[in-house]
């Protein structure tokens, strides 16, 4: 199955919030479910952020910085297309990955690649 490598905290936010868009540089053709993958990278600095971010979208129950998980599978979630523009507020440029139907899994822990990459073996609910 596809899978994406996404910073913490914006996979939960993605998995737990709302977050209907990832932004990205590029586009894919890819359309499908595929696994949400929480990089190991993140900082204080990023983590603050990406918090006062999400507060300015409603999301105000961010877990700490030491309660999300990093380096392995947190959800999956339907990508429905690839967009130059997007009236979400978490859109921020470049180009929106739409999101739908995010499903959290149990935490799989798995090292994580750049772009979408295939996963063996991760149950995707």
């Amino acid at each position: 199955m596809k899978a994406l490598s996404i910073r913490q905290p914006w996979a939960w936010l993605i998995i737990h919030a709302g977050k209907d868009v990832e932004n990205r540089t590029w586009c894919t053709n890819y359309r499908g479910r595929f696994l949400v993958h929480a990089a190991k990278g993140m900082t204080q600095r990023e983590y603050q952020d990406a918090k006062q971010f999400a507060a300015l979208n409603g999301v105000h129950n961010l877990p700490e910085f030491d309660e999300l998980p990093r380096g392995g599978i947190v959800g999956s979630v339907e990508l429905a297309d690839c967009l130059s523009r997007s009236d979400s507020p978490w859109y921020t440029g470049d180009t929106a990955l739409v999101l739908r139907n995010p499903q959290p899994l149990p935490f799989t822990p798995c090292p994580g690649r750049l772009g979408l990459f295939e996963i063996e073996g991760v149950a995707h609910g």
